[in-house]
């Protein structure tokens, strides 16, 4: 009798452990079991340590579907993505949902970075399979971080700080991406958060400076505007490309703060330039899904004292499609109180066509990739003719972006295009050196003239 009751008792203790290591939605193993599972594999391993792999799954663009077709559907799709990576994988592969939407997985006999490259697009492929979620199909993709032990690290936290690392790397890169870890990525990382944590000081400290490109008439080369441009020189660590400190403010969370330092420091200086030039300024993504963007927008005008019809906001097509119908609210808000809108980098989006018929613009600004080709390409130069077509029947004015030799500005011009910025006309300058620039403009129009009235006279 004793014995039956101690084997009970163990019993109930199993079923506890399993419970324990298992993730009740699921019936993957659970971050727990998970540890369990590279802690044996280590300890088998430390005397001679063959490599093996861990990885990370999580899964893009989630939320929303929570969001949109609720809980029960978002578990439904859990469910099946636990099925197919069970389903799949390799001998001695062990699988484990550790948050919401990711999941981990040990591979024992995965070595090396080709091997988990390998794997990671045999996952990458069987999660982009659409879901059945009964009266529906939806297709999502996931993006991966693998870490090969030991040279990822030999224990559990940093083996699994190592993969973060990679799969964090693989975010940041776009959808469905996949990222072994290494030294060199690390040192990346590393260096994003030290740009990060300056840039953030830097915006508080307001030395993140605002140069201005001009933006001409080709026939003339007279001033019409200019764009408002970025520019970021640390202390520390030098200058600092925006190509490289706007997308880290967007992707953690503070280019709104960056964007209205620079949208003040814009106004306040093309406040008082004359009347008839225009400043056109970058709205980012993440102010396309903010429906408070036109209010904040008019506040800071309000208080720099600048008309709204002297400025001008920049969009891409990509920024606009994180949220369409939030973003075509702002860009109606926008054009309601005056301010222009544009697209910018027409001609690289997959859609732009629909972009036009679907958003309310002012002028579409042609990507620097197609003027670049137009005098050697003739595909570019057709493209160009057909967008300049498109853009007169739909009363759009049109800039030509990247323009830096007299060939392509006079091809430019033959084509019909009048409006034009790039380095042949002249490079993003401090505030200073627009303002010379201005006083040099209006000196030269007004030879200019003089010499005309001359003629006519004459």
């Amino acid at each position: 009798m004793t014995n039956t009751s101690a084997e009970f008792d163990n019993s109930i203790v199993a079923d506890d452990n399993v419970v324990a290591l298992t993730d009740p939605l699921t019936g993957l193993g659970n971050r727990r079991r998970l540890m369990d599972k590279v802690r044996k594999l280590a300890a088998e391993r430390a005397d001679d340590p063959a490599p093996f792999t861990i990885g990370l799954a999580n899964i893009d663009g989630f939320k929303p579907i929570n969001d949109l077709f609720g809980h029960a559907a978002g578990n439904e799709i859990l469910c099946q993505i636990a099925h197919r990576l069970r389903a799949c994988l390799p001998d001695g592969g062990f699988v484990a949902r550790i948050e919401s939407d990711e999941f981990a997985f040990v591979l024992p006999l995965v070595f090396e970075k080709k091997g988990a490259e390998k794997i990671g697009r045999m996952f990458k492929e069987v999660l982009s399979a659409p879901y059945d979620l009964g009266d529906r199909n939806v297709r999502l993709s996931a993006s991966f971080g693998f870490a090969v032990y030991p040279f990822a690290g030999e224990q559990f936290a940093e083996l699994m700080k190592s993969a973060d690392t990679a799969l964090y790397r693989s975010k940041r890169r776009g959808r469905s991406q996949i990222t072994v870890y290494s030294e060199e990525i690390a040192e990346e990382m590393r260096y994003s958060t030290e740009v990060e944590q300056a840039l953030r000081r830097a915006i508080i400290a307001n030395e993140v400076e605002v140069h201005f490109q001009p933006i001409i008439s080709i026939a003339d080369g007279a001033i019409l505007g200019f764009e408002a441009l970025a520019r970021w020189t640390d202390r520390e660590l030098g200058f600092i490309s925006p190509g490289v400190f706007i997308p880290l403010a967007e992707e953690r969370g503070f280019i709104d703060s960056l964007t209205e330092s620079l949208l003040r420091k814009a106004t306040q200086t093309a406040r008082d330039w004359p009347a008839h030039l225009f400043l056109s300024f970058n709205l980012s993504s993440a102010q396309l899904t903010d429906p408070a963007t036109s209010l904040n927008v008019m506040a800071i005008l309000n208080s720099v004292g600048y008309d709204p019809r002297r400025l001008e906001m920049e969009i891409t097509e990509t920024a606009m499609m994180t949220d369409p119908e939030t973003a075509a609210s702002v860009v109606d808000e926008l054009r309601a109180v005056g301010i222009g809108v544009s697209l910018d980098d027409f001609g690289t989006g997959q859609s732009s066509l629909g972009r036009l018929r679907d958003f309310s613009f002012d002028k579409v600004k042609i990507d620097r990739s197609f003027v670049s080709e137009i005098t050697i390409d003739q595909s570019s130069e057709h493209i160009v003719k057909a967008i300049l077509t498109m853009c007169e029947g739909l009363n759009l004015k049109v800039i030509a972006e990247g323009i830096e030799t007299p060939e392509q500005a006079a091809k430019l011009l033959e084509l019909g295009c009048v409006c034009g910025q790039g380095y042949l006309f002249g490079k993003a300058v401090n505030a200073e050196t627009t303002y010379r620039l201005i006083k040099a403009d209006q000196e030269t129009q007004i030879r200019n003239r003089n010499a005309s009235l001359t003629s006519l006279n004459g």
